[in-house]
């Protein structure tokens, strides 16, 4: 995590670079608070379709979070199991806290992580166990803006509560390494079909990282490189039948079928700082969210190209998907009730619709931002 100083630097040489690229190319792009959001100018990338038709409506603001607690929204993730209920978590500094917010974006439970460190977590996803039909919930501690400055990165899995009232929770955690070097990442996604675990980067060449098949808990798992990213990359998820997944960046978000193998991009609502992306559970809308206090969740319909991927009976396949490879929490620590509380009743830079002349423009100046945000952050530590 960078101080404040180095923050403001970061989002002010991302102006900087943006307005220059806007300048050199013609595109226009919409800069907020020191954060921007390229709009979309339709190019296609060869690999797919280009910005596909949506098939139902437009996007609209599900819900605005309302608790004050919830003020940086990394994470976003859709309950498999309890209806109309959504779960966040903040960015870096907010210790391993999650929460379970209902459809008017109240907070319905306040989950704690036992045992975990929130070093700076930047995404979660959620999936089902099939041996059990539980679901099952990923935390990623996977944000490293030094690109290399943790010998490791966490990913903690937890089971989904059953009961929504505050509590603090076990959980197991997997620590990972890449195999080319470190790098910063802000997307994790798992597939329902295989269970297998995905990691993003987030960078100007970013990439697509796999974990084992079988997860380790006594040893540091190796991530490798199964395909390229748009630049960077905020979040990643799959569909819940496992026929696509998507990643969003500050820009738009791009659908893809397999590491490499691009459906068609996303237009995706201006945010203040888009960080997060999920499936609704029927798979035929995008959810995206942004930091900061009272921030929205907008709801986006997916192109009819990408609904004719999807498989024709999504619970069947998620029936017949592979167990998930790993280890569940030991089934003897269920979670710990927190005092007083009560339940709740109720691959390319074009795929990101940027230009490559203006990626080329903004590699340049970020160049020069580098050294600098480098030598904060050593400073601050």
């Amino acid at each position: 995590m960078l101080s404040k100083p180095g923050e403001v630097l970061v989002r002010a040489f991302a102006v900087v670079g943006l307005t220059a690229a806007m300048a050199f190319t013609g595109q226009s792009a919409s800069v907020g608070d020191g954060r921007a959001a390229w709009a979309d100018a339709g190019h296609g990338t060869g690999h797919g379709t280009g910005r596909g038709e949506r098939a139902d409506g437009e996007e609209r603001i599900l819900f605005r979070f309302k608790d004050s607690r919830i003020s940086e929204s990394s994470g976003l993730a859709v309950s498999p199991t309890h209806e109309d209920v959504y779960y966040t978590h903040n960015d870096s500094g907010a210790g391993p806290v999650f929460y379970a917010v209902g459809a008017k974006g109240q907070t319905r439970a306040t989950f704690t992580l036992r045992g975990a460190e929130a070093r700076d977590w930047e995404g979660m996803a959620a999936s089902i166990d099939q041996k059990t039909g539980r679901g099952v919930l990923w935390f990623a501690d996977i944000g490293d803006n030094l690109d290399g400055a943790w010998p490791d990165i966490s990913v903690y899995k937890v089971a989904e509560p059953t009961v929504l009232s505050d509590a603090v929770v076990p959980a197991v955690r997997y620590r990972f390494r890449y195999e080319d070097g470190g790098h910063n990442a802000e997307g994790i996604m798992v597939n329902p079909r295989t269970g297998r675990l995905y990691i993003v980067t987030k960078q100007f060449a970013g990439a697509v990282y796999e974990a084992p098949k079988r997860l380790r808990t006594d040893r540091v798992n190796v991530l490798r490189k199964v395909g390229s990213a748009p630049i960077m990359a905020t979040d990643a998820a799959y569909a819940p039948d496992g026929s696509s997944f998507v990643i969003r960046t500050y820009f738009s978000a791009t659908v893809y079928r397999a590491p490499g193998e691009q459906i068609t991009r996303v237009t995706m609502p201006q945010l203040e700082q888009a960080e997060s992306i999920a499936y609704t559970r029927d798979g035929r809308y995008l959810l995206t969210g942004s930091e900061g206090r009272r921030s929205p969740v907008y709801q986006v319909p997916l192109p009819e190209e990408v609904l004719r991927e999807a498989a024709p009976e999504p619970t069947t396949a998620l029936r017949r998907a592979a167990p998930t490879p790993v280890p569940t929490p030991d089934p003897k620590l269920a979670p710990t009730p927190v005092a007083g509380a009560k339940a709740e009743q109720d691959d390319t830079g074009e795929d990101a619709g940027v230009p490559t002349s203006a990626v080329l423009l903004w590699l340049a100046i970020a160049a020069g931002a580098t050294g600098t945000i480098t030598l904060i952050a050593r400073n601050t530590r």
